[in-house]
């Protein structure tokens, strides 16, 4: 028979443990920003965004609109957008910005690349004061890379009111469905239209 102390001495460090073993990710959790772009098909702007070091998760969805719980059948006045999760001890939120410009064609409202209309138009939706006067920022310093005015650069910057997540088989679409997404941003023409519009600054 094992003496009570021995059971107790093991109840105690399985505690410990268990408690070390769920304290990191409450962590990462806990340090964890939010931002929250739209820039055409939420698959591409997804897969581009979540794959960057510091990113701790991104998902497709919805914002924008008015509507309440929007579908991918009817999302009217909604963005297709993506929420991105990061750790900004890794990537800040002007890095975030940067990597979401060069991701995107910013002369273009109308929608982007081979996806026309208000659901695929650029926006930069900022959460409070700080991301706004970043994403400004943002756009001034591209700008002056692009040597254009200010005003040709068609990303509208507004307050986010709500997110809506997409439906689960839009989340990872380019990692679940990878021939078909492959053969959707090909033929969609969307990096040939980044490499023209950013040349050698993208990285």
């Amino acid at each position: 028979m094992i003496p009570m102390n021995k059971i107790f001495r093991k109840l105690i460090v399985f505690s410990i443990l268990l408690q070390l073993l769920t304290a990191c990710p409450l962590k990462v959790f806990a340090e964890s920003e939010e931002a929250i772009f739209a820039g055409g098909c939420f698959w591409c702007l997804e897969h581009d965004l979540e794959k960057l070091d510091g990113v701790v998760s991104a998902e497709s969805g919805y914002s924008g609109g008015a509507l309440t719980n929007p579908t991918y059948e009817n999302h009217s006045g909604h963005q297709e957008v993506v929420k991105v999760s990061f750790d900004p001890n890794v990537i800040s939120y002007k890095d975030l910005l940067q990597q979401y410009w060069v991701n995107i064609d910013p002369f273009d409202n109308e929608g982007q690349f081979c996806d026309r209309g208000d659901s695929y138009k650029p926006v930069i939706f900022t959460s409070n004061q700080e991301q706004e006067s970043e994403a400004k920022e943002s756009q001034e310093i591209i700008s002056s890379t692009l040597n254009v005015p200010l005003n040709q650069l068609k990303v509208d910057i507004i307050d986010l009111e709500a997110f809506w997540i997409a439906e689960k088989y839009h989340q990872d679409f380019a990692v679940k469905n990878s021939l078909k997404y492959n053969f959707y941003r090909k033929s969609c023409g969307r990096d040939n239209r980044l490499r023209k519009v950013w040349g050698e600054y993208k990285q």
